[in-house]
């Protein structure tokens, strides 16, 4: 159950982070001025933590989404097997996390 939640919040996170990323793509591609203005802000610590909650969010959503995939085709739908997936699904998201801090 928690594993369901936490999949529709990083949902959630994802859908109202469109903004920004639309406003990343028009300043990436815009001016120069648009270009430095962007690059600022993803350099700035609020940037950088923006970019790493939305990556985070991306990976344990598609990783929870592969999950619900393989529960939707009768594949692990044991209790033990569910918590097992639901598991390693938030392990691929801690060791996204860690290797975004790193990278970012």
């Amino acid at each position: 159950m928690i594993a369901s939640l936490a999949h529709r919040v990083s949902g959630l996170v994802l859908v109202l982070f469109v903004p920004l990323y639309l406003w990343l793509l028009h300043g990436m591609t815009g001016s120069p001025e648009d270009f430095d203005r962007v690059q600022a802000w993803m350099h700035a610590p609020l940037g950088k933590l923006s970019l790493w909650l939305v990556g985070v969010a991306l990976i344990y959503h598609f990783a929870n989404g592969l999950r619900f995939l393989s529960l939707d085709a009768g594949w692990c739908e044991s209790r033990a097997m569910m918590r097992l997936s639901a598991r390693i699904a938030l392990g691929i998201a801690l060791l996204a996390a860690v290797l975004l801090v790193i990278l970012l």
